[in-house]
């Protein structure tokens, strides 16, 4: 069975930093591009990062240039998200993804897999 993990998510006053990690298991994501999504209440489903499966192309939302910065160790079927100058805006629940596609394709539809998320509140 194909399990994406996320852990790391919390609460963390604005400007602060928090690191998100997705272990991946029941098959090796050599071959998959990995990432996050996020969802805000109320709000859509939205592309946050994503990194190509050798690691050598990244892609990020524009509202997280420059702060949110993605990576993979594939030894470990790991990706991480380490997130910093933490806004209120990036308060959601941000889950983990994993497909064949391009990272430049990637949308909140059609993923292959996902996993349950986890919960990062940034207060003001």
């Amino acid at each position: 069975q194909v399990q994406l993990v996320e852990s790391g998510g919390g609460l963390v006053q604005a400007g602060g930093s928090l690191r998100l990690s997705c272990a991946a298991s029941g098959r090796t994501f050599s071959s998959h591009a990995m990432g996050w999504f996020r969802q805000a209440p109320g709000k859509e489903r939205e592309f946050v990062a994503a990194i190509s499966w050798s690691g050598s192309i990244t892609r990020y939302a524009d509202s997280v240039k420059g702060r949110f910065t993605i990576s993979r160790d594939n030894a470990k079927n790991t990706v991480s998200l380490q997130m910093n100058s933490l806004k209120p805006e990036d308060t959601a629940v941000y889950y983990c993804a994993a497909d064949r596609s391009s990272v430049w394709s990637w949308t909140p539809n059609g993923m292959d897999y996902w996993g349950k998320g986890t919960l990062v509140t940034v207060s003001s």
